[in-house]
């Protein structure tokens, strides 16, 4: 019945059994074995996991590469408050190219 499944529904399954976190290399070895998924797969498969993992909000990224699902956890524990993130706002600006050195047409020649 797996066959239907995610790889993170499979995931989510797992977590649910454990009743609590997991480390990522204990996940994906469970999603792997109940998946049946070929050896020469796994290297391209985990890789495509472990983004999917990030990107589906069911789970939550802890400490030391561990997941859980997010609904089991304290919103203070997989919250990042970003107010604290300094951006460099100088890479951002964009300055006009100088082109006082070239010949570029102008007037009715112009593009």
């Amino acid at each position: 019945m797996t066959n239907n499944l995610s790889m993170t529904d499979v995931a989510v399954n797992c977590l649910l059994k454990r009743k609590r976190e997991v480390e990522f290399g204990k996940l994906w070895a469970e999603v792997v074995k109940s998946m049946k998924i070929p050896e020469e797969n796994q290297k391209k498969k985990k890789s495509q996991f472990y983004s999917e993992l990030m990107l589906d909000n069911r789970f939550a990224s802890l400490e030391n590469n561990k997941w859980d699902l997010r609904n089991r956890r304290k919103f203070d524990e997989v919250y990042i408050d970003t107010s604290d993130i300094e951006l460099d706002d100088e890479d951002d600006i964009i300055e006009p190219n100088d082109e006082s050195g070239l010949d570029l047409p102008s007037g009715e020649d112009a593009y």
